[in-house]
Parts: C-alpha cells; structure tokens; sequence
C-alpha cells in the first residue's frame, strides 16, 4: 500500500511542480504584464476542454468491464471526436476570447493553442486502464516526462522568442510530446472505433460530468476572467500566481488521493460496510491534505514568495492564506466526490460546484465596484464552503454513508480554518506565530479524531479489480 501511495504522491507531485516551476522561471524571465498575458493562454485551453470533457478515462477505470478491448477501442474513438471538435471551437472563440480580455492582438496565439486539444483527442487509453490493478508507472511516466521537457525548453525559447511566447511555445511541447510518450508505454496498440453503444454508455457516464467541467471552468478560470477584464494584466498576472501556488498542491494532493482510492471504492461497491469505511477514509484523507495546505502557506508563504518571485510580487503575500483557504475548502471535496464517483454518480461533483459558479456574479459585482482582489476571495471561500456542505448532504443521502463518525475531524478542521483566518485579518504579511501554533495543534487533535484513517493506514487494507479477461 505505501509502496503505491509513494509512488503516486511523487509521481503526481514530480509533474505538477515542474509545471509550477515552468510557471516560476517564465515569471522570472519576462515581465509582469507578459505573464499575464501567459496566465490568459490556460484560461483560453480550459474554456474548451472543460466544456467537452467526459470523464471516458474514468469510465475505463471504474466500469467493470474496463479491461475489455472493444471497449478501450470505442473510448477512444469517442475521444478522437471530442478532441477535433474542441480544438475547432478553440480556434473559432480565439478573437472573441482575446477582444474579452481587452488583448485582441494576441488571438493568433489562441488560434495555435488549439492544437493542443486536437492532440488529446488521439490519447492511448492504456495509461489508464492499467491503474485498474493499481499499476500507476505508466501514468506517471506520462506525466513527468513531458513536462520536464517542457520546463528545459523556456530558456532557449526565451533567447529565441521572449516575452509571453515562451509559455506558448512551452505548451506545445509539453503536449507533442505526451502524445509521443502515451503511445510508445501502452501495452496493446492503439485502436478506434465508433461503436454508437460504446459512444451512447460514455455519454451517460460523461454528461454530468460534462456540465461538470463548465462549472469547474467557472471555478478555475472564473475569478481570472473577472479579474483580468475589471483590472489590469499586472493584476492579472499577482492573482493568478497566487493561484499557481496554493492550486499546484492541491492538484498533487487530490489527483493522489482519487487516483488512490477510485480504483479501489469501485471494487468496494457491493459491500455496503467496506464501502462505508474506506469513503470515510477518503473523506478524511481530503482533510488532511487541506489542512496541510494551510498549515505550510501560514509557515512558508511569505519566504517562498520573495525566494522564488523577488519583490516584483510582494503584492501577493497579504492573498495567501486567504487562497490556501480557498484551495483546502475545495480538496476537503475530494474523498466524497470520489466515493460518488465508484458508483457512478457523476453529477455530485457538479452539484457541489455550482455553489462555487453562483457566487462569481458577486465577484464580478464587487470588482466591477472598485473592490479589491482579497473580497472576491472572500466570496470564493463562501462558495466553496457551501460546495463542501453539499458534498457532505450528497455522501448521506445519494451514498448512505453515515456520517456520526465524521463530526470530530469536521469540527477541529473548521476550528483550524477559523483560526488561521483571524491571523490572516491582522496588519501583519505573515501569519502571527500564536495562530500557527494553535492551528498545528488542532491538527494533531484532528488526526487522533481520524479513526477510519488510522484503520486503513494501520491494516493496509486495500482492493483491486479482479481481472478474469485473459488478454
């Protein structure tokens, strides 16, 4: 079990920090405006791919019949048509993207980054279906390698293009050679088909979590694209690495822990006891993970800001443990949503996240009023926070999960998270040393009331699909 667990954890976190530390150097290199300008080229990649997303390499992992060829085939092929009709919609949305964001100069380089979806369509499946046995190498081989490439490319790119070009060029290469890569590590050979039950069984599957990408678009981006059309691209530029910083751990932590436990609540799934425990294992497992968010931002925040960006983003210091906040609300929805997940219930995540998407007209209206960046956060926290309470409704109701057991860890993490909030209202940039201390102490508090946890890390109780194909 810990074997996997390592393995995963580094595997996830090796390809997300060389992504943020392709985001760190081309801050570094080009100006504050020009990594604005490169801030907006995820936001113009996520508008498609968010939208057109169908959750098919989850489908391979936690249907029952995942391991067939037929299916893998029909998946793939279903992949192939989304992949080309987004990358065609991003190209067609480029100049109204750009005129969006006040930069109508630049949609030529959205135009480009549709190739980027066009590339995801021809994905090999493999990677995938082998984590149904808990074999994640091939996985992570997929995702460290390209991005490793991709952060040695921003120097030569920055002597030959420059500017916001860098992370333009960066992105293409990190995705060329993902493709390359997916391919040459998968065991069977690629294949398609368009097999219409395969492609009607993955609509179904997919179409809330579909719906649950634009919400997750709006979550994501949302808050960028109010911030980069009310303010300016300086602006633009502090809050989305504010983001770059508290997102990258929380993308690490909660793909870990998915990628973990999916495979193995899906194999769960009819025994109601089993279940029942290892949900509440991975529900307490997000907390954790949040929690440690805050705990490192309120330690390290302000130093890792001035050692890896200079003063040139001292602006962002006073906006951490507010964003770290933000992020831990939204990783405490990772255990239940995964759980909802192993039984096919797609649509729990979009539920949770439409909290988050109604409180972005506020934002808007707040910036659009003169306010300042910090009060959008505030009412992005309030949103998650109402996300997370229906994750937890969901987990009783749609999952039968009892959750008595529960009411310890969720008090001391909300005692926690009250705490490191009042230091972070104070005049002070960094986190008083009185709320860190008290907030580290309600966190070994709150692992001792982690009981389920404990169980599983303690008797290694782990399960996989039993694989009766004979490939």
């Amino acid at each position: 079990m810990y074997r996997i667990a390592v393995l995963l954890l580094t595997g996830n976190m090796a390809g997300s920090l060389l992504l943020f530390l392709r985001n760190l150097v081309v801050a570094r290199l080009v100006s504050v405006e020009d990594y604005g300008i490169a801030a907006t080229f995820a936001i113009s990649m996520a508008v498609v791919e968010m939208a057109s997303g169908l959750g098919l390499q989850s489908l391979i992992v936690q249907d029952k019949g995942g391991d067939d060829p037929r299916l893998q085939a029909g998946l793939q092929g279903f992949n192939l048509l989304r992949g080309l009709v987004s990358a065609v919609v991003l190209f067609l949305l480029a100049h109204p993207i750009a005129r969006f964001l006040g930069i109508p100069e630049i949609a030529w380089a959205y135009q480009l980054l549709a190739l980027v979806p066009a590339l995801r369509g021809f994905e090999h499946f493999d990677i995938f279906r082998l984590s149904r046995r808990l074999r994640f190498k091939p996985m992570m081989l997929s995702k460290v390698l390209p991005a490793l490439v991709s952060v040695l490319s921003i120097w030569p790119l920055h002597y030959f293009v420059g500017g916001y070009k860098v992370m333009l060029y960066a992105i293409l290469i990190q995705w060329g050679l993902w493709l390359i890569i997916c391919h040459l590590i998968a065991e069977r050979s690629y294949q398609i088909s368009f097999a219409g039950d395969i492609m009607r069984r993955g609509l179904r599957f997919g179409w809330p979590v579909m719906i649950n990408n634009i919400l997750l678009f709006m979550v994501f981006q949302g808050d960028k694209l109010i911030v980069g059309r009310e303010f300016d691209m300086e602006t633009l530029a502090i809050f989305a690495m504010g983001f770059t910083l508290t997102l990258t751990p929380t993308l690490v932590l909660s793909a870990s822990e998915q990628q973990f436990y999916l495979p193995q609540l899906s194999a769960a799934v009819e025994d109601h006891k089993g279940f029942s425990n290892l949900a509440l294992a991975a529900m307490q497992t997000s907390l954790v993970s949040g929690l440690l968010l805050v705990l490192g931002i309120s330690l390290l925040g302000a130093p890792v800001v001035y050692f890896l960006l200079g003063d040139k983003y001292e602006a962002l210091i006073p906006l951490l443990i507010w964003l770290s906040i933000l992020q831990a609300l939204r990783t405490f929805k990772i255990g239940g949503i995964t759980a909802a997940l192993a039984r096919a219930q797609t649509g729990n995540a979009g539920i949770a996240n439409s909290f988050r998407v109604l409180a972005l007209p506020f934002a808007w209206h707040v910036a659009a009023s003169g306010g300042e960046l910090v009060h959008i956060i505030w009412i992005a926290i309030a949103g998650e926070l109402c996300g997370y309470i229906a994750t937890l409704f969901l987990v009783v109701r749609r999952l039968h999960v009892n959750l008595r057991r529960m009411r310890l860890p969720l008090l001391t993490a909300g005692a926690i998270l009250i705490v490191t909030a009042v230091g972070a209202l104070g005049p002070p940039k960094e986190q008083p040393a009185w709320n860190t201390l008290v907030a580290a102490v309600l966190f070994l508090v709150a692992l001792r009331t982690m009981s389920e946890l404990r169980f599983y890390i303690l008797n290694r109780t782990m399960t996989k699909h039993s694989v009766e194909r004979t490939e």
